[in-house]
Parts: structure tokens; C-alpha cells; sequence
């Protein structure tokens, strides 16, 4: 039998006034998760409005699944909500003049026994842990990394790039939501889900390090990956999503 152990925790940081983060990690009861990160924008404190109407809408859709069903099921389930979170945003926009423009990024996973899958809008990330190494599973749909894609960046240049927020993808952006939907090994022993106020403050090789550290609780590396962003300057808000599966022969 698989264990599982979760948590998840969102912090304004040093900077903002407010959170415009949400995040949630969800069971069926089927033993299946779901879980999701979304980092709401446009102003006026609307972009939590975008990001907890994503979280809202799918996390109620999966709780009143008994299963998410196959692979395919899963994936066109995933493909059906996120549609629907899109125009619901945009209609929320239209309705509410002082809303115009809101949006929101989303990465989320569904872990069941068989499989893994995960799908991200925005710049948002998801990691798999896999014999102890942290792998990056989704790719961030920014100005700066399209750049980099055709090769008129570099990876370093990214980094520092004025215009790296710029987004090129986010739900509520146009009429229809092109996300990317990713089959993970499902021998993964760790999802981790995380907005940009987390991979704009640490390396992978510095979440590495903290996910890695045997000492420590899943709430208490959660908890440490938050702290060390915030003492680097927490320049955003910073959501964490964080599952780990083990095996147990007594469960």
C-alpha cells in the first residue's frame, strides 16, 4: 500500500499587502488527490477572486467524483474544468467593471494509485521527487521563456530579464485556455506545487535541499521553503503545495 502525507500553505510575503495566491490539496474517497496552485492578477484585489474561483470550481468538481476514473477520464475531466474556470473568469470580468483584466496562473496534479498527471497555465511550477532528485515537470508560459525557446535568450539572461513576469498564457487572458498536460512517471515519491514568489526566491537546487532534508516533517519543509523566501526580501506571494508518498507494509 501506498502512505501519503501532505500540506499546503500560502503566505503573503514582504512585500505585497495582500495574498492573491490559493491553494488546496484534496482526497475522493477513492484514496485519489488533487492537487492545485493558482497566483491570481489584475489589481484591485481581484486576482484572488480569479485564483479562488479556479480553486473553488475544481476542488468542488473532484470532491464529488467517487473516482476520477481512467487516465483519459482524468485528463479530459481536467481539460472539461479548467474550460469552464476560463469562462467563468471572463465573465466575472465583463459583469464587474472595476475586474476587468483579472486572471489567474494554475498548476495542478491529480495522483491516483495508477497514474500521475499534471497540467499548468501561467508560470506556476510543478516537481516530481524521484530517487532523491527534484525534477521540474512544467514549463512556464512567460515572454522570457519563449525567448529562450527560440534561442534569443539565455537561461542566465532569463533570469534577470526586466520583462521575465510577463505572462503569455493565464486563465481568463482569451476565449479559450491552452494548457499543457503532463504524464508523470508514477514512481514518483514526490509532487511539489509552488507559485513564482517560491522559484523567484530559490534555485531547484535550493528547494532540493530543503525537500531532501530527512529531519524534517513535510509541514515543517513546507514551512522552511516559505521562511527562506521571505528572508531573501518575500518580493510576492508565496503558495506551496507539497505530497509524499511512501510505501507501507502495515497500512
Amino acid at each position: 500500500m501506498i502512505k501519503t502525507k501532505s500540506f499546503y500553505l500560502t503566505d503573503t510575503g514582504q512585500v505585497r499587502s495582500n495574498n492573491e495566491d490559493s491553494v488546496t490539496i484534496l482526497k475522493n474517497s477513492s484514496d485519489e488527490y488533487l492537487m492545485i496552485v493558482a497566483d491570481g492578477m489584475g489589481g484591485h484585489r481581484k486576482g484572488e477572486v480569479a485564483s479562488s474561483l479556479t480553486v473553488t470550481h475544481l476542488g468542488k468538481r473532484f470532491t464529488e467524483l467517487s473516482s476520477v476514473g481512467t487516465k483519459l477520464d482524468a485528463l479530459n475531466w481536467l481539460n472539461d474544468n479548467i474550460s469552464e474556470i476560463n469562462k467563468e473568469i471572463i465573465d466575472y470580468g465583463e459583469k464587474n467593471e472595476n475586474s476587468r483584466g483579472l486572471g489567474t496562473t494554475l498548476v495542478a496534479a491529480i495522483i491516483t494509485k495508477e497514474f500521475i498527471i499534471m497540467s499548468n497555465i501561467g508560470d506556476s511550477s510543478g516537481y516530481a521527487m524521484k530517487n532523491g532528485k527534484l525534477h521540474k515537470v512544467t514549463k512556464p508560459h512567460t515572454l522570457v521563456n519563449l525567448l529562450v525557446d527560440a534561442g534569443n535568450l539565455t537561461e542566465e539572461e532569463a533570469k534577470n530579464h526586466p520583462k521575465k513576469n510577463v505572462l503569455m498564457r493565464a486563465l481568463g487572458a482569451s476565449e479559450r485556455a491552452e494548457v499543457d498536460i503532463f504524464d508523470v512517471d508514477n514512481e514518483s515519491q514526490a509532487i511539489l506545487l509552488c507559485s513564482d514568489g517560491l522559484t523567484n526566491m530559490l534555485t531547484d537546487e535550493q528547494i532540493e535541499k530543503v525537500l531532501l532534508t530527512a529531519e524534517l516533517t513535510v509541514e515543517e519543509k513546507v514551512i522552511k521553503l516559505i521562511k527562506k523566501c521571505n528572508a531573501r526580501g518575500g518580493n510576492d506571494n508565496i503558495s506551496v503545495a507539497y505530497l509524499v508518498r511512501e510505501s507501507g507494509d502495515n497500512e
